[in-house]
């Protein structure tokens, strides 16, 4: 076999998968757009990545937690307290609003480092800890509004969650971001640290600091998903985020992102949250209970590691 044969062979077994999804992808928008005709104008672009930006940014966070050979099922309740935090401190005016805004991002990071510091350096199952870490996040948000309630700006609403698509222009950011950290040396610790851990230690990575990093990361993302939500539903809700943790990792799935660290690359998990959220609108215009949404995502983490192993078989 040639080397250009073997290049071949492994680019079609990297993206044979995500070919697969950009094709079901391109069918479902069709169905969407027969039943939502009004999505191809401005407004429609509005409303719709409105609601495909929590799940977006939640499947980035999850990406990179996952990337790391991790799991985080506490990206839920971080939004749910990113969410009540934001209907309380963030103020009025522009510099009270940014400050706000500044104070939920940071507790979200300082919260996703403790949960990396406890995975790390203690060296326990992910699962474990941010499944304590869950009840944990959420219980304080229960403490900050035991009820939903409180408020946010009405200009800073209509700015994120108004008729301008400012949650794509937000999208296209997220993505710039991710690329630059790619590129940094962040960026390849994680992803070596994902491959091989123990082979980029001995590389001269700190394994643990990147680990911490990725989980700071991932909670400061899951705390801004929450101002999102808090500004689209004009007030905090302290449970509102817990549904996003098996949308974000039914994204990361669809996107060919592996359980074990290291497999899989932030567009297949984008395109696998737009795909989510596809479905989502299209079986609510359908008539679909939201039971229903669930024994979905639930065939679907199912079907996509299915067939990932069969294909790698």
């Amino acid at each position: 076999m040639s080397g250009l044969e073997l290049h071949a062979r492994i680019f079609w077994r990297r993206n044979s998968g995500l070919a697969g999804l950009y094709l079901l992808l391109l069918a479902l928008l069709g169905v969407y757009l027969a039943l939502f005709p009004g999505l191809l104008s401005v407004a429609g672009v509005a409303r719709f990545t409105q609601n495909w930006f929590p799940i977006a940014v939640v499947a980035v966070a999850q990406t990179l937690i996952m990337l790391m050979g991790g799991i985080d099922l506490a990206i839920g309740a971080t939004v749910s307290l990113g969410c009540v935090l934001a209907a309380t401190l963030v103020g009025e005016s522009l510099g009270g609003a940014m400050f706000g805004i500044v104070l939920v991002v940071a507790a979200g990071g300082l919260i996703g480092a403790a949960v990396g510091t406890a995975v790390a350096l203690l060296r326990l199952p992910a699962i474990i800890v941010t499944l304590a870490a869950s009840f944990l996040i959420g219980g304080a948000a229960l403490l900050v509004m035991p009820r939903p309630g409180g408020s946010m700006p009405a200009w800073l609403s209509d700015a994120l969650a108004g008729e301008t698509p400012t949650a794509l222009i937000l999208l296209v950011l997220l993505l710039i971001g991710w690329r630059v950290l790619q590129a940094t040396p962040l960026g390849h610790a994680i992803n070596a640290a994902g491959n091989n851990p123990q082979g980029a230690f001995r590389s001269g990575i700190n394994v643990a600091k990147a680990r911490i990093l990725a989980y700071a990361i991932a909670g400061a993302l899951s705390s801004f998903a929450g101002v999102y939500v808090a500004a689209q539903t004009g007030g905090g809700d302290p449970i509102i985020g817990n549904p996003l943790v098996l949308d974000s990792i039914t994204a990361a799935v669809l996107g060919g992102v592996g359980f074990l660290g290291g497999q899989g690359a932030l567009r297949g998990a984008i395109a696998g949250s737009l795909l989510l959220a596809i479905m989502i609108n299209v079986m609510f215009f359908m008539g679909f209970p939201p039971v229903a949404q669930y024994v979905a995502k639930g065939l679907i983490i199912v079907a996509a590691m299915t067939l990932r192993i069969l294909r790698e078989r």
